[in-house]
């Protein structure tokens, strides 16, 4: 069968390139080599307990911010959101706990009470960061290439900005404390740091039900409006012509599916491996996209708890011990965030819908405004489940890679006992009692994530940008091989609101005049 784009991957980034296009009149085929879609939006049950394997909460979802008109556009605003307090983060480091407020505001208030001293450089810290995310759509139409790069935050270090404007050391670290979302390195750009950060003080959300109700949700609109997604089904290679154009994909090594465009939203390191030898595709340019540089991975212990234990909280907390906020330390178990689930009913798309035309306020409400999911018959006053994150390294799990899951030996399951240890002893100066209320524990590491998620090396965030080369660090959907784009977190932007826009970029490329309602104010 012909169609005019072939999707690679049913990550977010996949999806949302699937919905764009579908709405605007083009047959797409989206080919997805596991069973469940959604990449890091993926779920899974243990017991009555819904866990999140790389989604836990996002930003920008207040009326009007960026991630709230995206995702109005993708008829995303209907699902269970809940906001998260005022307070919507704590950071902890050394015993000392300082409150992430929401709103800019607000945020520089609480700071500045801890650090009246710093008032000048707090506001000129948050006028930055509020300036990159007032202008985060602007990206969207670049003069040219050049401009891409050279003029944006893209080449300006994110540690030496924050080292020339806050002078104190310990309110650099409360800064960064919650950005365990990213990979902090001396080599980050400030752009990755600025419009991560900022989106976060512009309205924290949490999603009752988890990230797999995202996926589910763009499946099935994008069905409906007439596209094919083909789960358990692996493309093996990306045809290209004689004329350096792709012709269409190959699938379960023998079927042909024929399309004028291919979108591929797998690491673009397995994107140019699925391509044969051919004179459009340069070895320099394979032997650079093989040779990035690639993120952290994390290890997470997925806690169930016994009933009525721990009280919810409707925030997250960073831990940090005497913690180099800026460089990890393998093996060294230093920091961590811990994510509370709110009690929910665990329900799926069909069933959120089907409620919807029951209860005129429920979910279907929310395509006048925000779907925030209520507290249904006090359940939220204790807490499930919790989640505990921690940086891990692929050199401490490598010695394990080549063996099956399941079958990795003594040595690992004590390995990532003494890890869970670590972690529960860190976590109890918050929650004290946490280890007397556990019930199970669930773990995973860097092997889990890149079995489940394909991802090189169990990478959370993608390919390490670098502020000194972003030219080479930072990509654009376009490749040498004509009608073949990138898409995902590996390209510019990582997380949810990042790869959202990310999708844009992509499907520009085919729809030059691309216009999506919402997407910019009025």
């Amino acid at each position: 069968m012909k169609y005019d784009v072939a999707i690679i991957g049913a990550g977010l980034g996949g999806l949302e390139c699937g919905y764009i296009l579908s709405k605007n009149g083009m047959k797409v085929c989206i080919v997805e080599k596991n069973a469940v879609l959604g990449g890091c939006l993926q779920t899974f049950k243990r017991g009555t307990a819904t866990f999140d394997t790389g989604f836990h909460y996002v930003g920008a979802m207040n009326d009007g911010e960026s991630l709230n008109r995206l995702f109005s556009y993708f008829n995303l605003l209907e699902l269970p959101w809940k906001k998260l307090d005022h307070e919507f983060d704590t950071v902890v480091i050394d015993g000392e706990s300082y409150p992430f407020m929401g709103g800019h505001n607000d945020f520089a208030a609480a700071l500045t009470e801890r650090f009246p001293d710093q008032k000048d450089n707090i506001k000129q810290y948050v006028d930055t960061l509020k300036s990159v995310g007032d202008h985060i759509f602007d990206s969207l139409n670049p003069k040219e290439d050049t401009d891409f790069y050279s003029t944006s935050l893209f080449g300006v270090s994110a540690y030496k900005f924050l080292t020339d404007t806050i002078t104190d050391s310990r309110l650099r670290d409360v800064l960064c404390g919650t950005s365990l979302k990213m990979e902090l390195s001396p080599n980050l750009p400030l752009y990755t740091f600025a419009q991560i950060n900022d989106s976060f003080l512009r309205g924290a959300y949490r999603l009752d039900g988890g990230g797999s109700l995202i996926a589910e949700h763009l499946a099935v609109d994008i069905e409906a409006m007439g596209g094919t997604i083909l789960k358990n089904t692996d493309v093996t290679s990306i045809k290209v012509d004689s004329e350096g154009a792709v012709s269409g994909i190959v699938v379960n090594g023998e079927e042909t599916i024929e399309c004028k465009w291919v979108i591929s939203n797998v690491h673009p390191s397995y994107t140019v491996g699925l391509i044969e030898e051919t004179p459009y595709l340069k070895r320099v340019y394979r032997s650079r996209i093989q040779n990035l540089k690639n993120t952290i991975g994390t290890f997470t212990a997925n806690i169930r708890l016994k009933p009525d234990a721990i009280p919810y909280l409707n925030k997250n907390l960073y831990i940090y011990e005497n913690a180099d906020l800026w460089n990890y330390t393998p093996g060294k178990t230093d920091r961590m965030l811990i994510h509370y689930y709110p009690k929910n009913k665990g329900q799926g798309v069909k069933e959120l819908r089907s409620e919807a035309t029951e209860n005129d306020s429920s979910p279907c409400e929310a395509r006048r405004g925000l779907g925030v999911s209520p507290n249904r018959e006090g359940n939220n006053v204790y807490v499930e489940n919790i989640d505990i994150i921690t940086p891990m390294a692929w050199s401490e799990v490598e010695r394990w890679a080549d063996k099956p899951m399941g079958h990795r030996g003594e040595d690992y399951v004590e390995f990532k006992n003494k890890k869970t240890e670590e972690c529960l002893r860190m976590a109890e100066q918050m929650i004290p009692g946490l280890t007397g209320a556990v019930d199970r524990i669930f773990t995973s590491t860097p092997l889990t994530y890149k079995l489940y998620t394909n991802t090189i090396n169990g990478s959370s965030y993608g390919i390490r940008k670098d502020f000194e080369s972003p030219m080479t660090t930072v990509l654009t959907p376009r490749t040498p091989i004509k009608n073949l784009l990138l898409t995902g977190q590996n390209l510019n932007l990582h997380g949810v609101l990042g790869v959202s826009m990310t999708a844009l970029f992509t499907c520009k490329e085919i729809i030059k005049e691309l216009k999506i309602e919402n997407h910019e104010k009025e």
